[in-house]
């Protein structure tokens, strides 16, 4: 399939095509078979491709990922769904102590996709609008993606599901009916641990991901105006991460921001600002802020989430800071 799409579209019609293209490729998750998926991201599939391929499971997520990793062991390219992705936490053990390490300890791959919606900005509340990233970047052996983009959405999930190694894919929820783009023709995709050049400046990086990408380019454009060029480099993969492409251009405009929409603390927002310091100190003429969510929960209340999130005003507000120095 190919042509114009949402990000959900992109998400579902990646699925489809990698189902189509490959026998080994499984569905498992909570209600993705009848019921087609908590955002219908796998409706008709079970219909498409029989429950062999598209079966729902219990509500236990360390049971499902861990028969989809013995699956994987077996010779099957199976996708995990999470409802939301915050649920990740009840199959740390499975994902983190067992699928990452399996390559390191004794040579086996584990061909394995973990997706699931995250983010913030549908009022979801503390157990459905978490960015995990900083957690599970954290993990050896673990790829992490989190596309900002109906293209790499696409291109991005049907890389994951080739991929060797497990991959935790993070679809932000506010994308989904959001975004939308042109899916490619033919078999063409982007590859994972590469980033994005999404806009070209000359006075500041921002380094972002995910649904922040759209922050920051609304920043770019306010700020545009006032003849301020910021460029904005779209990570797409996490983990790896394309560390280069980040240096590159934080070395043209000597200044860098990192935009999260995770907690600060222990963000990975802050790995990437450490790595722009050690590497690229000589170049910088400001410090390397991170502009990332408070250290709480999520809140309920949309005037309090509207607070938490980051936003365009923010990025503004701390770019002007930046370039005072």
């Amino acid at each position: 399939m190919s042509g114009e799409a949402t990000y959900l579209e992109a998400v579902r019609r990646a699925l489809w095509d990698e189902l189509e293209a490959d026998p080994r490729v499984v569905l498992l998750g909570e209600d993705i078979g009848r019921y087609g998926g908590a955002f219908r991201v796998t409706a008709g599939m079970l219909e498409r491709f029989g429950p062999d391929r598209v079966v729902d499971t219990p509500i236990s997520e360390s049971g499902f990922v861990g028969a989809a990793i013995g699956a994987a062991m077996m010779g099957l390219r199976p996708v995990v769904e999470f409802q939301f992705v915050d649920f990740a936490a009840n199959a740390w053990n499975m994902i983190v102590n067992f699928a990452a390490t399996c390559r390191y300890r004794w040579g086996q791959g584990v061909p394995l996709v973990l997706r699931g919606p995250s983010g913030g900005g549908v009022h979801g509340s503390a157990f459905h609008s978490g960015c995990p990233e900083g957690f599970f970047c954290h993990v050896p052996g673990l790829k992490v993606v989190a596309p900002a983009t109906a293209e790499d959405a696409y291109g991005l999930l049907r890389a994951a599901v080739r991929d060797p190694d497990p991959v935790l894919f993070l679809e932000h929820k506010f994308l989904y009916r959001r975004v939308h783009g042109t899916l490619p023709e033919g078999g063409s995709f982007a590859r994972l641990g590469e980033a994005r050049l999404a806009r070209s400046g000359r006075h500041l990086t921002v380094v972002t991901w995910a649904a922040m990408l759209h922050v920051a380019l609304e920043a770019a454009a306010a700020l545009a105006g006032e003849g301020i060029e910021l460029e904005v480099i779209d990570l797409r993969t996490l983990q790896p991460l394309d560390e280069e492409a980040v240096l590159a251009s934080v070395r043209r405009t000597s200044r860098a921001l990192v935009l999260s929409e995770e907690p600060v603390t222990g963000s990975f927002a802050g790995e990437v600002a450490a790595r722009i310091a050690e590497a690229a100190f000589p170049f910088l003429d400001a410090p390397v802020a991170r502009l990332c969510c408070p250290d709480t929960p999520v809140p309920y209340s949309p005037p309090l989430e509207e607070v938490y999130l980051p936003n365009a005003a923010k990025v503004v507000a701390r770019v002007r800071e930046l370039l005072a120095f």
